[in-house]
């Protein structure tokens, strides 16, 4: 049972668009040796791979809940949808201020676009916004 005056919920939400198709994105966001440094805090479980549509996690560590990634395919690209949902306490125990669950939430949507940023320059290989797609290279059956 939760003790609600013990506890503080964490709700991240972050969108970043990434010029490239959701096969793409999704096969970077599923390589498991980034997790640890884009959530070092963190102990993630998946619960679910979604393939193209992205990856979702129980969170346990430093939070307590869930993590996704959802992954929608736009135009000629892709939305990293960032969802964190999650309680957090005090190192008493006790509810957080609303202060620091303030800078928690700062510090999270921090994470989501360092890891929505190395994507982009994964996948993007310095495309600038607006230009199209380069042509796939000849005999190639894209």
């Amino acid at each position: 049972m939760c003790d609600a005056a013990r506890v503080s919920t964490l709700d991240v939400v972050d969108e970043t668009f990434v010029a490239a198709p959701p096969e793409q994105v999704a096969v970077e966001v599923a390589d498991a040796a980034r997790w640890r440094r884009w959530w070092p805090d963190l102990r993630l479980e998946l619960v679910h791979d979604r393939g193209p549509a992205g990856l979702r996690w129980r969170v346990g560590g430093a939070l307590h809940g869930t993590l996704e990634l959802w992954l929608e395919a736009v135009g000629d690209g892709t939305v990293i949808h960032h969802l964190l949902r999650a309680e957090v306490v005090g190192p008493g125990g006790e509810a957080l201020p609303g202060r620091r669950v303030g800078a928690l939430v700062h510090e999270r949507r921090v994470q989501a676009k360092v890891l929505a940023f190395e994507v982009k320059a994964l996948l993007e290989h310095g495309r600038a916004a607006g230009e199209p797609p380069p042509d796939p290279p000849q005999g190639d059956p894209r």
